[in-house]
């Protein structure tokens, strides 16, 4: 596995990632009309793209193949960081959010899903709060986490 930074070329892969992700790592933590309403396979690649070259965002490559990504701006804010359905516990989500972290000075916070809570807890995000989000007129539970630059 290499960890590289995002080029253009890579938008259409990591939003299929991102859509099939959510489909079936998330599916144990949503019901199925909040996956459809998170991740509704219509998306602005222009606007992906654009969010992804303003941020630090990184992919992890396979043999090839795009298994992960993720994006942070340079407030601290964690935006991104979903790894493909075959590789998860592997430890793909720990190299991205290593150099995502290494990117930027101070707290970093991000929105974690049900599912990505406890992978924030182990590396010592805290919860400030539970929060619901509302996409396409329904609502989804997600936490928003901090890290502290001080141990």
């Amino acid at each position: 596995m290499i960890i590289r930074e995002y080029q253009t070329t890579d938008c259409k892969e990591l939003t299929e990632l991102f859509y099939n992700t959510v489909h079936t790592v998330n599916a144990k933590d949503y019901t199925k009309e909040q996956l459809d309403a998170w991740a509704t396979g219509q998306v602005d690649l222009e606007k992906w793209n654009q969010s992804l070259q303003e941020h630090f965002s990184v992919v992890a490559v396979d043999a090839g193949i795009i298994i992960g990504f993720g994006d942070i701006d340079k407030t601290g804010y964690l935006n991104r960081l979903f790894v493909h359905s075959d590789y998860q516990g592997k430890g793909v989500a720990t190299v991205i959010c290593n150099q995502l972290e290494a990117a930027v000075q101070g707290n970093i916070i991000t929105h974690a899903s049900i599912t990505a809570k406890p992978f924030f807890e182990k590396r010592g995000y805290k919860v400030i709060k539970e929060q619901k989000v509302e996409r396409q007129k329904t609502f989804l539970t997600n936490f928003i986490m901090i890290k502290n630059d001080t141990p």
